[in-house]
């Protein structure tokens, strides 16, 4: 796991050094979008329709549109003094209530909690205290320059921090249209939905639940890559066919090269035979003269 986060987790003078872990992963299939055309992947410009041109990350600055069409701009140097002053790396618990007392429309993200170096022993006893007195506590952290409410809890045999939303982060249900008000539900249809749910009650089991359309878009992949019907954008193609024609160019250079020294070494063996053979039909006449 990558370590997100290090800081310090307390609670009354209790201070345990703590690793961040996110607990969660996004396993969606990232699909990305193509020319259709030439099955080129599409470039996004950070483009301004005002000025008609595209605009460099240097020239981006940061803005607030608090009326239509119009921004106070905060600077970067500005941001930065603000985030200083939240940059501190600790996670205070400053109330302890009962998870109950929370609704789950509050809840956003969750993170495995890792003792640092010498806090196991106060992990261990904040651990103990959770789970022996069956509450949560509540905390402020500010992660990536973004303050939030937090909850720690215990899952499993390991601390978990669940950041949570702000009350004002938080609609009200009563701004969802047409939600019925005091209607009258007849005592029959209620009973027999209550027995529905008395016959569909189980204990709850994660493992029995799984993305059906992640898992068959991952088949579909898999069936199309098993045919072999991948698609190269034509520019890679272009390339890739260059590559190809410059290995077999390269390829006929070398065989051409191999096939002449070959061809050299074949005709070399047969001009030294006859160089001793001339040698020989020399000396032979030498000796004939000296008898002479």
């Amino acid at each position: 796991m990558h370590t997100m986060w290090k800081g310090s987790l307390s609670f009354g003078l209790v201070n345990i050094p703590i690793k961040l872990y996110a607990a969660t992963e996004d396993k969606d299939i990232k699909l990305r979008n193509l020319h259709g055309k030439c099955h080129t992947p599409i470039q996004y410009e950070k483009k301004c329709p005002n000025c008609d041109e595209e605009v460099k990350q240097e020239d981006i600055v940061k803005g607030y549109e608090y009326v239509k069409g119009k921004f106070v701009i905060l600077s970067d140097e500005e941001l930065k003094d603000l985030k200083k002053e939240h940059e501190d790396k600790a996670v205070e618990i400053v109330d302890f209530v009962s998870l109950e007392e929370i609704d789950p429309i509050y809840f956003n993200r969750a993170y495995f909690l890792e003792p640092g170096e010498n806090g196991a022993k106060a992990y261990a006893l904040l651990r103990e205290a959770l789970k022996t007195s069956g509450k949560i506590g509540i905390a402020e952290i500010t992660i990536r320059s973004k303050q939030q409410m937090a909850i720690v809890r215990v899952y499993e045999n390991c601390l978990v921090m669940e950041t949570i939303h702000y009350p004002d982060e938080v609609r009200s249900a009563k701004e969802v249209p047409s939600v019925p008000e005091n209607t009258e539900v007849q005592k029959k249809e209620l009973d027999t939905a209550i027995m529905l749910i008395d016959q569909l009650t189980a204990k709850f089991d994660p493992s029995r639940y799984q993305d059906d359309y992640r898992e068959d878009v991952k088949a579909l992949i898999q069936q199309k890559i098993t045919k072999n019907e991948g698609k190269t954008p034509e520019e890679i193609a272009n390339r890739e066919n260059v590559v190809d024609l410059m290995g077999a160019l390269q390829a006929s250079i070398n065989r051409s090269a191999k096939t002449k020294e070959e061809e050299k070494q074949k005709t070399e063996p047969k001009a030294d035979k006859k160089t001793a053979g001339e040698k020989e039909e020399g000396k032979k006449r030498k000796t004939s003269r000296k008898k002479a």
